[in-house]
């Protein structure tokens, strides 16, 4: 069975509006139906052999499953990271006016 939704995670820089651009961009082109953004994440990883910590703003995004392939090509296209972090976790159960609500949003 596929998921009603998709919850995407994806990090991007704390400095600047890049995580208001890439939130932005993907409302305008109706990839996404709600983006939130969670500023003062910090995210440790190693990366190229070294040990990093950073500060970033996290973005959750909302969209149908059959917009994956067109989040991730938009992300890939827009954000400034060589290998931004773009995970898609299935949402089993929802409220279905906000689920309908949802695919409206998204909608090509």
């Amino acid at each position: 069975m596929e998921p009603a939704a998709l919850v995407i995670v994806c990090t991007a820089p704390a400095d600047g509006d890049v995580a208001v651009t890439l939130a932005r961009g993907l409302i305008e082109q109706r990839l996404a139906a709600c983006v939130n953004l969670i500023p003062a994440v910090v995210s440790i990883y190693r990366w190229k052999g070294k040990l990093e910590d950073d500060r970033e703003t996290l973005l959750v995004i909302k969209t149908e499953p059959g917009r994956y392939a067109d989040v991730e090509a938009w992300l890939r296209t827009h954000h400034p990271y060589e290998e931004p972090e773009i995970l898609a976790l299935p949402v089993v159960a929802g409220s279905p006016s906000y689920l309908a609500w949802l695919s409206a949003q998204t909608e090509k």
